[in-house]
């Protein structure tokens, strides 16, 4: 089955109203397309700070380029200060969140449990869950990958069902790999991408797990995208500081045509 590659910007707490919008000008100009929806074959996304949201959508809305959040609460409203309820985010035509990123789940306690819950609040209201797995160095040195991987996958998208799948979308970001210039070889990347495919069929079936994409989110960059991106298990990136600059970024997306 083919799958459209999705390449995601998780801009992490970088860039004002200003600077976001103007990285969507930039970015406009840069990609293959020049931001024309009709003729982009790669789905471009990204995830500003939430303060930089409007900004960035008002720029980028009639063009290509989708518009996320980087994270979502589980609760509908309530007392829970600093955080955002999927039915805010939608409100401001945000279409998509990034779920259980490895920091979220190193500096703020996110847990197995809490990518579950959130996954299916940002599920019920209306937007693609980007849900975020992946093992530390210690796990992959003790040859626990698959152990954790698994682990993950199957609690973050515990109680769902294969309908719900069509709106969510698995990033393999291995800790190790992310923010520290370390790669993943397309070889590794690959494996544990099948692996995931495979844990997908057994939890949902082989017609969902051929359907759902897999992206790689560790230290994607403009050199190394393309050997990655041929991987035949890897349906994107979710880019970090290389979306951050729009010709890079850009040579990410011309890299999954």
């Amino acid at each position: 089955m083919s799958r459209r590659k999705l390449i995601a910007g998780n801009w992490k707490m970088n860039k004002t109203s200003a600077e976001g919008a103007t990285l969507i000008k930039e970015l406009k100009d840069a990609l293959p397309c020049k931001g024309n929806p009709e003729c982009c074959t790669v789905e471009v996304l990204v995830c500003p700070p939430f303060t930089t949201l409007p900004a960035v959508i008002a720029e980028a809305r009639g063009t290509c380029i989708h518009v996320g959040a980087q994270n979502v609460h589980w609760a509908a409203n309530g007392a829970f200060t600093g955080e955002l309820s999927a039915a805010m985010l939608k409100d401001v035509d945000v279409t998509h969140a990034i779920i259980g990123h490895s920091e979220r789940r190193q500096y703020f306690g996110e847990t197995d449990a809490t990518v579950n819950q959130r996954t299916k609040a940002a599920l019920a209201g209306g937007l693609v869950a980007i849900v975020c797995v992946g093992e530390t160095l210690a796990e992959r040195e003790a040859g626990q990958t698959f152990v954790v991987c698994e682990k993950q996958v199957k609690d973050g998208l515990a109680s769902l069902s294969a309908a719900d799948m069509a709106n969510v979308v698995i990033a393999y970001e291995p800790v190790w790999a992310i923010g520290t210039g370390k790669v993943a070889t397309d070889a590794q990347a690959q494996e544990v991408h099948a692996f995931i495919r495979t844990t997908l069929g057994a939890l949902f079936g082989g017609a969902v797990a051929a359907q759902t994409r897999i992206l790689y989110g560790g230290s994607m960059n403009a050199g190394n995208a393309k050997g990655l991106l041929a991987m035949p298990d890897i349906d994107g990136g979710l880019i970090g500081g290389a979306s951050l600059k729009a010709p890079d970024f850009a040579t990410i997306v011309s890299s999954a045509l």
